[in-house]
């Protein structure tokens, strides 16, 4: 139940991503749901790979980089979608620097609700 709450949320704060910066477009609610989708496995199978791969970096950058590889997942997930568009890589920096920010929200709400899970 978490899971599919977690996922209709993540869609809704994709939309909310469309509607407070204009970089961003989703064509509806059935292609945030599709984007929401893509991007968690993108999240969770691509994003791990490359935090390593680029770990040197990172700590030079003092964890900075960070945010270009979410920004890149971000913006791979629209370029897959047909209904998911992002202007370039800095709205998707932006872009994905707002939904992190609500998914963090999302988290600690569904923590709150299903607090044993």
């Amino acid at each position: 139940m978490k899971l599919l709450a977690k996922w209709l949320l993540s869609a809704a704060s994709l939309l909310a991503v469309a509607y407070l910066y204009s970089g961003v477009e989703i064509k509806g609610f059935s292609a945030a749901l599709i984007a929401a989708l893509v991007m968690g496995l993108l999240n969770a199978v691509l994003r791990p790979i490359l935090v390593i791969l680029t770990l040197p970096v990172t700590v030079v950058t003092l964890g900075l980089f960070l945010f270009v590889i979410n920004a890149l997942m971000f913006w791979s997930a629209a370029g897959i979608l047909d209904g998911f568009n992002v202007t370039g890589f800095g709205a998707a920096l932006v872009g994905s620097l707002i939904y992190s920010v609500l998914g963090i929200v999302i988290d600690s709400a569904l923590q709150r609700l299903f607090p044993n899970q």
